[in-house]
């Protein structure tokens, strides 16, 4: 089974796994409280999407 001759460089091992980190989730305005919430998504706060209600909200 053939074997590698010389070790890799950090470098090298770097342009391997430059595209392994993780990503920071972006975040967009709920239009009607003004919460942060998932871009496509429902607010999980009042329960508004694209300006008209589609689930019931959270009662606190």
């Amino acid at each position: 089974m053939p074997n590698p001759k010389r070790r890799h460089s950090h470098s090298r091992k770097g342009k391997r796994r430059g595209h392994d980190g993780l990503a920071v989730p972006s975040f967009s305005v709920c239009s009607n409280c003004g919460t942060p919430k998932l871009p496509h998504k429902a607010c999980p706060a009042c329960g508004f999407y694209r300006s008209r209600q589609v689930i019931k909200a959270a009662e606190d």
